[in-house]
């Protein structure tokens, strides 16, 4: 076994998920993450935890969704059970076809997000991390040769994520005392209002409320949003290709939309519900170990000089203590790049130019 997905599992256990000794642990395992689950047993076993593994497969939730009649059953109680009972969700993904859902059809894939969305809050409410194994799929996903994409995800992934925790927390000090986040660049200018709310330190460890490793960066949840915003790098959404997003908001909500490529897709993403049209999460990527783009969005929203924007739901770790977000059955992530030509302000301030920060030695302040 290559040394570095041992690592990998230390990482997961130790510093993400933060697992001790009687902890009920539910491991989920893609087809092609078998080594990385079997390094995380053996830790898991190690520190005394409970183990419960399944599997989880585009093909096999491709086979189900295409035979169903779509009358999915609401939360069935044997998987609710499942995990209200756990206090660990362990996702190591890691599948053969990274489009094995695309000929799903939205409605099918939107009706079986809403039939599940308290299965949903339960896992949300476990100490949940997700990962990547790096797989051959993947690697063809991001164009690069297998050996090649290995070094990039471990690159990602093996970092020290203390020193980064606390580069982050300077850009988390300055949205916590903020009431107004503007982006511009081209073909975006938006303004989102983020008073009264907290933004994370996603620093891949549950001790700063972030539950992905990789991770790399600080988010908020923003209300009021208003003007137009283009998503320019490409990703696969629901296993199609999207280009190009055009959103535009006005009284926090999308009124108006386009895209090169996959406007369907997108029409499907708002159509799920009424929280589906407003924004969930304003993230700001970080982690300068992600350099280039991969079509896996759990690296490429950690990029450095990128924002993402997510239609959908908040997440409670951004929210005052007793009050709602932006509740609805999905989360979608799409990126913009702010590397040239942009920046992002804090209260009229410039904090981001051209993807340096303030605090870095080549930031622009002009």
């Amino acid at each position: 076994m290559d040394e570095r997905i041992r690592e990998h599992a230390a990482v997961l256990v130790d510093w993400s998920a933060r697992i001790e000794s009687g902890d009920n642990v539910v491991l989920s395992v893609g087809p092609e993450a078998h080594e990385l689950a079997v390094a995380v047993a053996e830790k898991l076993g190690e520190r005394g935890a409970n183990l419960l593994s399944t599997y989880s497969s585009g093909e096999l939730s491709r086979a189900y969704l295409q035979a169903h009649d779509g009358e999915f059953d609401e939360n069935p109680a044997h998987e609710l059970a499942l995990y209200e009972e756990a206090d660990v969700y362990l996702s190591l993904g890691g599948g053969r076809n990274t489009s094995a859902t695309a000929d799903v059809s939205g409605e099918t894939q939107t009706a079986y997000r809403r039939a599940r969305q308290d299965i949903r809050e339960a896992r949300y409410e476990t100490r949940w991390v997700s990962t990547l194994h790096p797989t051959r799929s993947l690697a063809q996903q991001a164009n690069m040769a297998y050996e090649e994409y290995q070094d990039f995800a471990y690159d990602a992934i093996l970092r020290d994520w203390e020193s980064l925790a606390e580069e982050m927390g300077q850009l988390k000090d300055l949205l916590d005392a903020g009431s107004e986040v503007r982006l511009v660049s081209e073909g975006t200018d938006l303004t989102m209002e983020i008073e009264n709310r907290t933004a994370v330190n996603s620093a891949a460890s549950v001790e700063y409320d972030s539950h992905n490793l990789p991770s790399g960066e600080v988010f908020t949840a923003p209300t009021a949003t208003e003007g137009e915003v283009t998503f320019d790098v490409p990703m696969t959404l629901r296993g199609e290709a999207v280009r190009n997003v055009r959103l535009e908001f006005a009284d926090g909500e999308v009124v108006d939309y386009d895209a090169e490529q996959g406007a369907d897709v997108i029409a499907d993403i708002l159509e799920t519900d009424a929280g589906a049209k407003r924004l969930g999460e304003l993230g700001i990527g970080m982690n300068r170990g992600i350099d280039r783009y991969t079509d896996t969005i759990l690296f490429d929203e950690k990029m450095g000089d990128t924002v993402h924007l997510a239609l959908g739901r908040a997440y409670d770790a951004c929210l005052p203590e007793g009050e709602s977000g932006n509740d609805s059955a999905t989360h979608v992530d799409m990126i913009t790049d702010m590397s040239e030509d942009s920046r992002l302000e804090i209260d009229g301030e410039v904090v981001q130019r051209n993807g340096r920060f303030r605090w870095e030695d080549d930031f622009d302040s002009e």
